[in-house]
């Protein structure tokens, strides 16, 4: 019984230990164990397997991936980051910049803002085409000038209120139907994902004029396509309690682990440790600084689960990846320099 149980720890679970991790490696293939088929079979595969969606809001989403190996969960991990299409700035026409930001510079900032548009509904440009078309190319036009407030107190030194438009930012970014888009797209739907990105700082007499033309493309292209700023994974947690847990060692057990993990009850005049919610955890290990209480709990996590977190950065998610991505990278948005227009 005991070398059973031992078996089935070792097949799907992940102990955590004082001083190392158990059971790493993925060992359920076929002829590894006496007594176990661990052939693959599709009707079990299907069985087993499920996708449970825990939290899903406009900036994150949470689900639960149950029934998988390690390889095929990092598999979808960079399907995430790499292979889901996007739009995003390719190309900027450059009619004046006289801002202290270089227009390679201005480019790849501009590159980095998620655009909120459905890429379902566009088309890969094809390799070579210059001059895109409706169905292929969506363009903004950012035109900004910074002046002096003229109603501006004379002893003040806030700049905003001694200029007007010295911050420019994603909502001056104005959409250009090209063709019939105007007809397909109601107005508001093709915009910057977030309004407030700050693109750059003008003083009196600097001035922004360029046109953007976003296509599709994925992350392993560029980053700049790339619809998640973060997907990750973790498995699982399990925490069993080996032995009851009471009176002041059930309150100092409940403080080791992230709140809500163990819950403290009140049995029979007693305050009894149980496990609530052991997802919450995020193995800290502070059990082991307490030689009363490393001995009474099992650490471990579950091999074929996954917890996965995504943060997403486009269409409605987060545009964390321009906090990252180093400015002396290659940009991939090729810089147009073009007469300024009529005054």
């Amino acid at each position: 019984m005991a070398a059973s149980q031992a078996v089935e720890e070792m097949r799907g679970r992940v102990v955590l230990g004082e001083f190392g991790v158990r059971n790493v490696h993925t060992t359920d293939f076929p002829g590894n164990y006496s007594g176990y088929d661990d052939a693959w079979d599709q009707d079990r595969f299907e069985k087993n397997f499920r996708v449970d969606v825990v939290h899903m809001d406009e900036n994150s989403l949470e689900f639960d991936m149950v029934g998988i190996d390690a390889a095929i969960a990092n598999a979808f991990r960079r399907i995430l980051l790499a292979e889901v299409p996007t739009m995003a700035v390719e190309k900027v026409l450059v009619y004046n910049n006289t801002s202290i930001v270089q227009d390679e510079i201005l480019a790849h900032r501009l590159g980095l803002i998620p655009i909120h548009a459905d890429p379902r509904l566009f088309e890969y440009r094809n390799q070579g085409d210059e001059d895109g078309t409706e169905i292929d190319t969506l363009q903004f036009r950012l035109q900004v000038r910074c002046t002096r407030n003229p109603h501006a107190a004379k002893d003040s030194s806030d700049p905003n209120e001694l200029y007007v438009n010295h911050k420019v930012y994603t909502r001056h970014m104005i959409w250009i139907p090209l063709g019939n888009q105007a007809d397909l797209f109601p107005e508001g739907t093709i915009r910057p994902v977030h309004d407030d990105i700050l693109i750059a700082q003008l003083r009196p007499g600097q001035e922004i004029d360029l046109l953007m033309h976003c296509v599709k493309g994925i992350g392993k292209d560029h980053a700049k396509f790339s619809p998640v700023a973060t997907a990750s994974y973790r498995l699982l947690p399990d925490i069993t309690l080996l032995e009851p847990v009471e009176g002041e060692a059930a309150e100092e057990l409940s403080r080791c682990f992230s709140p809500g993990v163990i819950e403290v009850q009140e049995v029979q005049g007693k305050k009894v440790a149980r496990v609530a919610n052991p997802r919450l955890d995020t193995f800290s290990r502070e059990i082991f600084r307490h030689e009363k209480l490393k001995k009474v709990v099992r650490l471990a996590r579950v091999r074929d689960h996954y917890i996965y977190g995504v943060l997403l950065s486009c269409s409605g998610w987060s545009a964390v990846a321009q906090s990252w991505l180093p400015a002396t990278s290659t940009s991939w948005v090729q810089v147009i320099h073009l007469p300024q227009r009529p005054k």
